[in-house]
């Protein structure tokens, strides 16, 4: 029976932050795919659900990248830095339209999309250390 290193404490936290990114990603991938953006100009519900596909495929590649922690490198910055720079238009919508409703909801989004980011990067890089 061969044995396997465990998974340190700093792996540990980034393969959750990735799997949290994944199941976001992929759950409201899938919805937003679903969902489009009926309401508006057939424009702007394409450019919708084409991101939806990009979300979707994001959450694939967390997913894939958090199962695979150990062998990662530069991928996971990449991923939290995507995830921050969700987080900045969102923060740049609402800094322009103002908060949708309710408020208390896409706050709730907004501020992990701006801290995770900096938790899985100094973990993966404590990690790699």
């Amino acid at each position: 029976m061969s044995k396997v290193a465990a998974l340190s404490l700093s792996q540990h936290i980034v393969r959750i932050g990735l799997y949290l990114f994944a199941a976001i990603a992929i759950f409201g991938g899938s919805l937003q795919m679903y969902l489009g953006e009926p309401d508006t100009l057939p424009r702007l519900d394409n450019v919708h659900r084409f991101m939806a596909g990009v979300y979707l495929g994001t959450g694939l590649i967390c997913l894939w990248a958090g199962s695979t922690v150990r062998e990662q490198g530069f991928l996971v910055y990449l991923l939290a830095f995507g995830v921050l720079l969700a987080g900045v238009g969102r923060l740049v919508s609402i800094s322009i339209v103002g908060v949708p409703e309710p408020a208390v909801v896409w706050l709730g989004y907004l501020i992990p999309e701006l801290l995770l980011p900096f938790v899985i990067a100094g973990a993966h890089y404590s990690s790699r250390a």
